[in-house]
């Protein structure tokens, strides 16, 4: 099966070892390969007591982090680093899916500008990249998966100081890794999500790799029992708001139209023609067919997988709380306790960063607090508030009755933030009395 329109392999010429965009997509596909082999083996070190499912999450995300490379003509190591990366943030699901994203942020930033790298810039990116991960997961005590990532950033540090070939610098990270699983004496899916990702960047990196069910140049597939098609996954990351010059347009039409290019398409009569504002990952190919409508002003573009701020137009409510709910009874019952949005997702499938970005920017409120009960939602609302910053509040409740609670005593006269801390001390209360 052929994976690529191009194959360029890594050169060796002493020290200057060049790592091309073509070699970042063959490790990407060998890491998604992998993931593939090992993913339920990662869901069944966890699933049992926790219910959720981090190798489904891990593999979702790379569903949605791999799509651009199928259709992007752009073959820099910077420019695919940074398309996957803001794929990856924007798609990521659950606690392991959020950390792998911000690997790839890392590596994004490592490669910034650069059209190729040598393995030095490759060592120091990568460096990025744990760096980032480690980042992402702020709880105390030490997790085991911080533990697996320092070991591996320090097993890497010679190789990347010496200028080492990159398979060395992968090598080298893999055996920390495996070191450092041992040390745990446990089998822990952090430590194997660690192990997977950097075993099939080395497959892919020496082409050693077997996908029957992957094909970039064609998309991602995957036809296996309970996995959601790749396709489900795709995300669209840019927010795209400009102003179509012409009074004559019919808006109908054109929302219809606008629908073939995004997820989200909002048009709206204004004093100087029509305004537009939709989510797609094709910003270009909107442009190329608006400029047929009329003139074009006010063109604003938003990567909505970087932090940003949006101005709000025309919102229904100030402030709207935003609630996770598995069924239609649940998501009833939260309604009913005050929740004004609501996000189809569980433990085992877990909404995207995109699902609940994409909730806020719907113009339905100003403002949201986030309230869910599953420990896996947590670092996913932590990077919406990463993304959209004073724009939401988190209210993370221990179970669904402490959610109801906390939902009872929402008030829309309030700002966000006064909401949560409200919020926060009824969960508190009710949680402190249940214990009595």
């Amino acid at each position: 099966m052929q994976y690529f329109l191009k194959y360029k392999a890594v050169t060796n010429m002493g020290n200057r070892e060049v790592v091309t965009g073509g070699d970042f997509k063959r490790m990407f596909a060998g890491a998604y390969s992998e993931f593939l082999l090992e993913y339920e083996k990662i869901n069944a070190l966890q699933s049992l007591e926790s219910g959720t499912l981090p190798g489904t999450h891990i593999l979702r995300t790379l569903s949605a982090a791999g799509l651009p490379l199928a259709t992007t003509k752009d073959n820099s190591l910077g420019g695919l680093s940074r398309r996957v990366a803001t794929a990856a943030v924007f798609g990521a699901r659950g606690h392991s899916g959020v950390v792998l994203a911000q690997l790839f942020r890392g590596l994004a930033k490592g490669f910034m500008g650069k059209y190729d790298a040598t393995s030095s810039e490759f060592g120091k990116a990568f460096q990025y990249g744990i760096l980032y991960a480690q980042r992402a997961v702020p709880e105390l005590p030490e997790r085991s998966f911080i533990t697996v990532a320092k070991a591996v950033a320090k097993g890497a540090y010679r190789a990347v100081r010496a200028a080492s070939p990159v398979t060395d610098i992968l090598s080298a990270a893999r055996l920390a890794c495996e070191n450092a699983a041992v040390t745990l004496k446990k089998n822990d899916a952090g430590a194997k999500i660690m192990l997977t990702f950097l075993t099939g960047c080395l497959k892919g990196l020496d082409g050693n790799f077997v996908s029957p069910v992957m094909s970039l140049k064609l998309g991602l597939t995957a036809d296996l029992d309970n996995l959601p098609d790749p396709k489900s996954d795709v995300v669209k990351p840019y927010c795209l708001i400009f102003t179509v010059e012409n009074n004559k347009l019919d808006l109908a039409t054109l929302e219809k139209e606008l629908k073939d290019y995004g997820n989200f398409a909002l048009v709206e009569a204004n004093n100087r023609g029509v305004r537009v504002h939709l989510h797609t990952d094709c910003v270009g190919n909107v442009l190329d067919q608006a400029v047929g409508w009329g003139k074009l002003s006010d063109v604003n573009i938003v990567n909505m997988g970087e932090s940003h701020t949006l101005a709000v137009h025309d919102a229904i409510m100030p402030v709207a709380a935003l609630a996770v709910a598995e069924t239609s009874v649940e998501a009833e019952r939260l309604q009913e306790a005050g929740a004004g949005v609501i996000v189809k997702g569980s433990a085992a499938n877990c909404p995207s960063v995109a699902e609940i970005v994409g909730a806020a920017h719907s113009d339905f409120a100003q403002s949201y607090v986030l309230t869910a009960t599953e420990r896996d939602f947590r670092l996913v609302f932590r990077e919406v508030k990463r993304l959209l910053g004073e724009r939401v509040e988190i209210v993370l409740c221990p179970d669904k009755d402490s959610a109801l609670v906390a939902l009872n005593v929402f008030d829309g006269g309030k700002s966000a933030a006064e909401n949560a801390e409200c919020m926060r001390q009824s969960v508190a209360r009710f949680r402190n009395a249940d214990l009595q």
